[in-house]
């Protein structure tokens, strides 16, 4: 795609993956994604950012028609992860910049992926300032979101705000804003970046955006490094979607997550589902063999319960659950409840193992589980219906808290 205006002064520079379709470990079919970077044209000609290696060409293509035969004095690396970084090395090769500038974390970073010594680069922690010409730089520091080195860049003259991944989504899209795209892809979007990607770090989403609030920052125009951008009162959507977000309220919701051998446990879910439902619980049935963890993950993301299930497989769970319930552990969900169920032939030990993981991660397990061997008769089905208004009630009660 060409560049983009962002301000007189400003303007897109990014380069659109069509055809990615993973992304950190979850997966983004069928939308892609998209690497915005950004260059401002000033008495000092600042590059904020850069994109993926595979897409050098567009974004350098990009930058030389900006440009029209100008250098880059200044870079500002406000991440050096390489979907952002991955191109510094052609960019400082290329313009020779004069400065480059990056947090405390991001220079030990940079040495690190590029063995930077030769290169100019001064530290900039939060509170610094870079007057460029008609427009200022103001740095400041948000660590763990979703990297140490991670950091915001703001320019008041222009009221604009690289925020790198902090409010991203994956898109591939002509449109660059988001009041220009489906709403309802775009809020999915949104939620599905933050349930896989900065859900663990959701206690400094809300220490920044409080700290974001005390600066009285003016933003008009809020610009992520993946997806669509905001602008006007889409500022304020963007950052009230982090807040619900990072508060992490659950919804009267439960997500049955399971695998299966010879469908017994996949049975059983249906009936814990039927009690769920029957008490007005919103269910989603979500197979190990039909969904990929990450789409599980969104799911999960503003469920109240989770419920496992997996038969007995050597004395343990199927691999497939393994792989799911040690994805959830490391994005850190918190306040859910949680339930197991397994079926099992001739060991037993599913809904232990199962019931380990929920406490693990400090769910509020609630049961008994329901554990049955060979093929569930009625009497089991009906220990699993039972199951599900079992955590129907425990879900009305925290919700309504």
């Amino acid at each position: 795609m060409n560049p983009h205006k962002i301000t007189d002064d400003i303007y897109w520079v990014g380069a659109v993956d069509w055809s990615s379709r993973n992304f950190h470990g979850y997966s983004l079919s069928p939308l892609g994604t998209t690497y915005n970077n950004f260059l401002i044209l000033d008495e000092k000609v600042t590059l904020v950012d850069t994109v993926m290696p595979h897409l050098r060409s567009q974004m350098m293509c990009n930058v030389d028609q900006v440009l029209n035969g100008r250098g880059i004095d200044y870079l500002v690396v406000n991440h050096l992860e390489l979907d952002h970084a991955g191109c510094l090395p052609d960019v400082v090769e290329k313009y020779k910049p004069e400065r480059i500038y990056t947090s405390p974390m991001g220079e030990k970073a940079m040495h690190g992926h590029f063995n930077a010594k030769d290169w100019p680069i001064e530290v900039v922690p939060t509170g610094s300032e870079v007057t460029i010409g008609k427009h200022t730089l103001h740095f400041i520091e948000t660590r763990m979101l979703h990297w140490p080195d991670s950091m915001l860049t703001y320019i008041p003259e222009a009221k604009v705000a690289f925020c790198n991944d902090a409010f991203g989504q994956n898109i591939a899209s002509s449109e660059r804003w988001a009041d220009e795209y489906d709403r309802y892809v775009l809020e999915h979007s949104m939620k599905e970046y933050y349930a896989n990607i900065v859900l663990p770090y959701s206690p400094v989403v809300l220490k920044t955006l409080d700290a974001l609030t005390s600066m009285n920052l003016d933003i008009q125009y809020l610009l992520p490094d993946h997806g669509l951008m905001f602008r006007g009162d889409d500022v304020g959507f963007a950052l009230d979607k982090y807040l619900e977000y990072a508060q992490q309220k659950p919804k009267k919701k439960a997500v049955l997550v399971y695998d299966t051998m010879w469908k017994s446990t996949e049975k059983m879910a249906s009936a814990i589902a039927s009690g769920l439902a029957d008490e007005g619980i919103s269910v989603k049935i979500m197979s190990m063999k039909a969904n990929h963890h990450s789409r599980v993950m969104t799911e999960v993301f503003d469920a109240a319960a989770v419920l496992v299930g997996s038969p007995t497989h050597n004395n343990g769970i199927l691999p497939l659950m393994a792989d799911m319930l040690t994805y959830m552990k490391g994005l850190r969900p918190q306040g859910k409840i949680g339930a197991s169920f397994g079926s099992f032939g001739w060991s037993g030990e599913c809904v232990k193992i199962l019931n380990q993981w929920l406490e693990d991660m400090s769910f509020e397990v609630v049961g008994p589980p329901v554990k049955n061997k060979f093929v569930p008769d009625h009497d089991a089905f009906a220990q699993c219906y039972e199951l599900g208004k079992t955590v129907a009630a425990a879900i009305k009660a925290k919700v309504e808290e």
